[in-house]
Parts: C-alpha cells; structure tokens; sequence
C-alpha cells in the first residue's frame, strides 16, 4: 500500500499536533510504504523559517515588557510580571529549539524510510493547468501526488493529511480518486484504525 503524506505530516511531528505521526514514522507497518513529494521539504523548512522569525517578533516584544517591569522599583505586580515574563521568554527560546530539532529528525527519518517524489517537468504543467486547489504550492503538491499514483493503478492508495482546508475539498478528493487514491485521513490515528479494521490485501 502506498501512504501518501505532505508538509503537513512533517510539521504536525514536529509541532506535536498529531502525536501518532511520529510513531507510524519510526515504527511503519511493512505493507505500508509511504510517499512525500521532494517539494514539501523545501515547504516544512520554510514554515519553519517563519515560525522562527514570528517566535523571534515575540521574544523582542516580551524583551520590552521585561526591561519596562525591571525598571518599576515600587510595584509588586511589576516584579512578578518580570519573573513570569523571564520564564515565557525561556520557554519560548527552548520550544523554538525543541520543534527545530524535531523537524530535521523527521527530515532525516522520511529521508531513509520514505519514498521522495521528485518534481519534474509533467507535474508542473499539470499544476499550471488544473488547479484542484487555490494554494498554489498545495496544487503543485497535488499534483505530484496525482501523477506518481497514476503511475501505480493496481496498488492500493491513501493520502494522510491534517490539512483539511485545501486537502480535504471535494475538487481535490474527486481528483485523488481518479487516480485510485480511494481513502483519505485527516489525522493518524484515523488511518491507523482504518488499516487494523481492513488489512486489505497490497497488490
């Protein structure tokens, strides 16, 4: 059976958002073999990228609260705020770490055990020609996924994705299952559950 993942798998593990993602990376099925277009690591680093600079904004913002209550010498509320404000810049820093770090460990994961679909020319003019999706680089992911399924008819075929907004649309699910992608999940455990109470038989 094919798997087919996006950008969102990567970060809902690093974020901690679907916390059986992380354990059907390290400890996947052998009748399941999971795809991601090449592309969504480019996208899971530029998320990341964002993330950093918005936790950045943050901390510079919490930095002028806590120069503005170090500076009170007479209220109490004033130093209390101080002290809290310390520890949520402290979190705040380590968190950034924690989700870093956890980010290229899934790179690194999917990067031995999962298939990499490569983009090339095809893909692109589809993407360009049939927009399934108003998230352009959601089209293109689309349909990277579109094309390599169409490549393998008689393999079973499902797409995990927490990102209902644009991969849950009826546009993009009618388009999945021309091309044999029967199933769709929005969550991990939703998949899970589904291959215990199936088992079907991989082609």
């Amino acid at each position: 059976m094919i798997l087919y993942v996006e950008t969102n798998f990567l970060m809902s593990i690093a974020t901690g958002r679907d916390s059986q993602a992380n354990i059907l990376l390290l400890n996947t099925p052998e009748s399941v073999h999971i795809a991601i277009p090449s592309i969504c690591y480019m996208e899971a680093l530029s998320v990341l990228e964002a993330d950093r600079k918005s936790r950045l904004r943050f901390q510079n913002e919490v930095d002028i609260r806590i120069n503005d209550a170090q500076r009170n010498l007479t209220s109490q509320y004033a130093q209390s705020l101080f002290s809290h404000l310390q520890q949520v810049r402290d979190e705040n820093e380590r968190l950034l770490k924690e989700v870093e770090k956890l980010l290229l460990e899934t790179l690194n994961h999917l990067a031995t055990k999962a298939e990499m679909i490569g983009l090339n020319a095809d893909m692109v003019q589809a993407s360009l020609q049939q927009n399934i999706t108003a998230d352009l680089t959601d089209n293109l992911i689309s349909n990277c996924i579109l094309n390599h399924a169409s490549l393998h008819p008689t393999e079973v075929k499902v797409f995990l994705s927490g990102n209902t907004n644009d991969f849950g649309k009826r546009e993009v699910q009618s388009a999945l299952q021309e091309v044999g992608i029967n199933h769709y999940f929005a969550s991990t455990q939703a998949f899970l559950a589904w291959l215990v109470n199936n088992n079907p038989i991989i082609n």
